[in-house]
């Protein structure tokens, strides 16, 4: 019997999930327990929840996973602000002090987070750190009844990819193509959201229940200045 925790938090609707052998056994968003909306903070409460309700100690976890790996991210935020200096030197001056003193060491941060919940908790090299669409593609085929399956990926941006596609089978996940930031469906969705008012990570949702009363005008307009076919 193998235990696998998931841990998504530090950005938005912060959550925690338990795998027993193949299987998803709970799951939960950690707005649920707080009752923040969108929580993003670390899922403490979701996480005590999950080893009081099946009787475990995080020491009897054979793995933690966080969704993502900060290092890349950090790779493309940097890379980004080069590229594109002195235009963004603001957000710069913003963001980088924050990974350079907190997001880099991520690890330490899950591993004292973690032992606040159980201080025996001592095994460090337990903390393991997934590319971000390989979790959302892993996250969608491995649970499912399917042995093989064609998959496909889109969001904001993971560390540097923004679109994904592939192929599934057994345990192997196989990527044929991946797109790479700054080209996101996902970013240009959150752009529109902005334009209209609403906030992003949180109001997509409203634009998506409006879009079907609007009309299309300008459908031709946006595919001939914003995206490359």
């Amino acid at each position: 019997m193998s235990f696998i925790l998931g841990i998504s938090c530090f950005y938005h609707d912060s959550a925690a999930a338990l795998i027993k052998d193949d299987e998803i056994i709970y799951a939960s968003q950690e707005e649920r327990f707080s009752r923040k909306k969108h929580d993003a903070g670390f899922p403490d409460k979701s996480i005590r929840y999950i080893l009081s309700k099946y009787g475990l100690k995080l020491s009897e976890i054979d793995y933690i996973v966080f969704y993502e790996k900060p290092f890349l991210k950090f790779e493309r935020i940097l890379e980004t602000h080069i590229a594109y200096s002195p235009f963004g030197f603001k957000s710069f001056l913003h963001s980088i002090p924050l990974w350079i003193k907190d997001k880099l060491f991520q690890k330490n941060i899950l591993f004292n987070e973690l032992k606040k919940i159980d201080i025996d908790f001592k095994e460090k090299n337990k903390i393991k750190f997934s590319d971000h669409h390989l979790s959302h593609a892993a996250s969608s085929f491995y649970p499912s009844p399917f042995k093989e399956a064609a998959f496909l990926t889109l969001d904001g941006v993971g560390e540097w990819t923004t679109t994904s596609y592939g192929y599934a089978d057994d345990s192997n996940l196989n990527f044929d193509c991946q797109i790479q930031f700054p080209h996101s469906l996902g970013l240009l969705y959150s752009a529109f959201t902005y334009y209209l008012g609403f906030k992003v990570n949180s109001g997509e949702y409203k634009l998506m229940g409006l879009a079907p009363y609007g009309e299309p005008k300008y459908t031709n307009l946006i595919f001939k200045e914003l995206i490359a076919t």
